[in-house]
């Protein structure tokens, strides 16, 4: 800062005496700005410090906030995935008791009323089987009846991140063993077609009887027992389906989170101070601000000696 110089002899304005009192100021600022920063540890504490870095740390502050949003909603696309995966496992271990009860029945050395005591038997686990239907329930929703489909914004922007959520266990489905995307999982043990199976109705199992076995009867038990199997595949593909979504929000979660880790790198580096940097100053401003005390005072006593001159002495 380029500073006048008057001459000594003039004593109206006391020009040294002025530059003193401006480093004096620019060293109080200094000590108040280096004081600032580091009491708040940010280098940037207003628009006025830094424009440029306060328009771009405040860019990427909105950035930050959006990712982890994202990660807070990866981790429920992730809580509902894996209550549906562990439900559908659950229901795929009753499946396997009733094809077990199934393929008992379909020995000849088993009589009819052991059948009918199998088929009850078999009927009470495809009970369980709509308990666990009616039981998995993610926010007062449930997600095996049929009626859930949801999305799950997982990024940042909505023409490329959306996971939406959808089982459709129909027959069309699985035709081609490809998991589609459709408006429902029909997962009713009264449907007649539980599972992607047409004509499987597990609700059939209780009206066997010694008088007519029905689906475990000789003509209709290998279908039946061909059905039960088709629906274990079917709900094998169902959960591998699942499986594969909890994957992609697992990596989704890991990318999201070192996102933020390095956007509040960049926050740090543009806002955050140097202490060591910050430190150094404020001494050095101390110093300025001490020999800028002492400059004044001088500058302050210098006209006094010209009063001699005045006093003719």
């Amino acid at each position: 800062m380029p500073f006048a110089i008057g001459g000594n002899a003039r004593i109206r304005t006391n020009i040294s005496a002025e530059n003193a009192y401006n480093s004096l100021e620019v060293s109080n600022r200094n000590i108040s700005l280096r004081q600032l920063r580091l009491s708040t540890g940010k280098r940037i504490n207003s628009a006025a410090d830094d424009v440029a870095g306060y328009i771009t740390s405040r860019a990427l502050i909105a950035r930050n906030t959006s990712l982890k949003s994202a990660v807070n909603m990866v981790g429920d696309a992730k809580n509902l995935a894996n209550i549906i995966m562990d439900s559908l496992e659950n229901i795929g271990d009753q499946l396997q008791k009733i094809k077990e009860s199934v393929l008992n029945a379909s020995s000849g050395a088993v009589g009819t009323d052991e059948k009918v005591a199998l088929a009850k038997a078999a009927y009470r686990i495809a009970q369980q089987i709509g308990a666990v239907v009616d039981s998995t329930v993610f926010g007062s929703r449930q997600l095996l009846d049929g009626t859930f489909s949801t999305d799950f914004l997982i990024g940042t922007k909505g023409n490329n991140d959306l996971l939406k959520i959808e089982i459709n266990m129909k027959k069309n489905n699985f035709e081609d063993y490809n998991i589609q995307s459709g408006k429902d999982f029909l997962l009713n043990t009264t449907a007649s077609d539980f599972a992607g199976i047409t004509g499987l109705n597990l609700s059939q199992l209780n009206s066997v009887s010694s008088s007519d076995l029905g689906v475990f009867g000789f003509k209709n038990i290998t279908a039946t027992l061909t059905s039960i199997s088709n629906a274990i595949n079917n709900l094998s593909k169902a959960a591998s389906y699942v499986g594969g979504i909890v994957g992609r929000l697992d990596s989704q979660e890991d990318l999201l989170k070192n996102q933020i880790v390095n956007y509040n790198a960049a926050i740090s580096r543009i806002e955050d101070a140097d202490v060591a940097k910050e430190q150094l100053e404020l001494i050095k401003s101390q110093f300025l601000q001490q020999t800028s005390l002492i400059s004044l005072g001088q500058a302050n006593t210098n006209p006094q000696s010209f009063l001699q001159l005045i006093q003719g002495r």
